[in-house]
């Protein structure tokens, strides 16, 4: 595993110095670094780190998640609010409708499976989105209109919303059916995340006051030890209710860190963030090199041009979702733009799916995973390349 760890941070980092040398995004050379040392190309990486892959992969996007909370501000996102509920949901629900329209045609597949392809693929990837909005906010490009705010509080919900959805569809294209508590479900589970998550951290909030009250300087290195400590016991008490109450877990990171902000000190809550941004520095890699270790580069040849053809065909429906979203909003339509742009990569959630309907042996278990495969290897490139490259044109610099 030591080895694994070695190759990963070594290969990872030199990988991305190389890319960026080049103009391009980091995660390029870190997907490729783990496309190549992976399973499927070289299998330079040991059983045990692959088998905790997904918990290592959580960790990274825990950390990210919290370093986005404590970069939210709540009075800026008043200013996108409907925007920003409506990005939640209503690009992924137009780029599942593409597949449930297109795939059959294109793909071949039956109307119920085209529905688990969209599921699969219709999350857009926090780990490429959040990082560069939360950049953004720092370098103050177009936050005084909220857009990369209004972007990342969509991008945390639309995760939930489609995985809620990929379920439902699983169990209909297993011989299930579709209950209405299934679709209930989606606003309860962010719902009650934000609750638990505001209830923590005000929890904590309290706690750092008190100790410094009674003169406990607790070190800000403790606190980040003590906020991720509770930032996995949010995550795990998901796991703990799944089947009897639905709570977002990763929305709860994120509520527990806004209030943090929101309560804290300023320059508590700006040291806080510095360090997770310190700690973002290696998430990032381990995150984006086991993203490309889930790759299977054989599938993503075998899918073809057709599976091509219905990616991008799906998000020129997403695109569609996207303008509803910021219609009848002062966005200029070059903002709108970059919302589009900001809305396409994909990578975490399928990474992290892709093979579920293979392994629950459906029928379209492997086209499936060969779209969701191509999708990484395309859109996640292409939308941080399209982010990092247009956002100095597409947004004004605030003072």
């Amino acid at each position: 595993m030591l080895t694994s760890l070695a190759l990963i941070f070594i290969v990872g980092l030199a990988m991305g110095a190389i890319c960026q040398r080049l103009k391009l995004p980091r995660i390029i050379g870190m997907l490729v670094t783990g496309i190549v040392l992976g399973p499927y190309v070289l299998d330079l990486f040991d059983p045990s780190i692959l088998s905790i892959s997904a918990d290592l992969r959580k960790i990274a996007l825990i950390i990210i998640l919290i370093k986005a909370g404590l970069s939210l501000d709540l009075k800026d996102l008043k200013k996108a609010g409907r925007s920003a509920v409506l990005l939640s949901f209503v690009p992924a629900s137009f780029e599942i409708i593409g597949y449930i329209l297109c795939a059959p045609v294109i793909l071949g597949i039956n109307r119920i499976e085209a529905a688990v392809m969209g599921a699969v693929l219709g999350a857009v990837s926090p780990a490429v989105v959040v990082p560069r909005m939360v950049n953004l906010i720092e370098k103050k490009y177009g936050t005084d209109k909220a857009i990369p705010q209004m972007i990342l509080a969509g991008a945390s919900c639309d995760d939930i919303f489609v995985i809620v959805l990929f379920t439902t569809f699983l169990s209909m294209a297993q011989g299930g059916s579709a209950h209405v508590m299934d679709f209930v479900n989606i606003p309860i589970s962010i719902v009650l995340g934000v609750l638990l998550g505001v209830a923590v951290g005000y929890g904590l909030y309290l706690f750092f006051e008190t100790s410094y009250a009674r003169k406990h300087c607790v070190r800000n290195s403790m606190k980040v030890i003590i906020v991720l400590g509770f930032s996995f016991l949010l995550i795990a008490i998901e796991g703990w209710l799944e089947g009897k109450v639905s709570v977002s877990g990763l929305l709860a990171v994120v509520a527990m860190a806004c209030v943090l902000k929101l309560k804290c000190l300023e320059s508590v809550s700006g040291r806080l963030s510095q360090k997770f941004g310190k700690l973002w520095l290696a998430a990032e890699v381990i995150l984006f090199v086991l993203v490309g270790a889930a790759v299977d580069i054989r599938y993503t040849l075998a899918a073809g041009l057709p599976a091509l053809l219905m990616i991008f065909v799906a998000l020129a429906f997403r695109t569609v979702g996207v303008l509803i979203c910021v219609a009848h909003t002062s966005l200029t339509w070059k903002e709108r733009l970059f919302c589009v742009i900001a809305y396409l990569p994909k990578a975490t959630v399928q990474a992290a799916i892709g093979s579920v309907p293979l392994a629950a042996g459906l029928a379209c278990g492997n086209i499936v995973l060969s779209v969701a495969v191509l999708a990484i290897v395309v859109t996640a490139p292409l939308g941080a390349i399209g982010i990092d490259g247009t956002y100095k044109h597409l947004l004004s610099e605030d003072e």
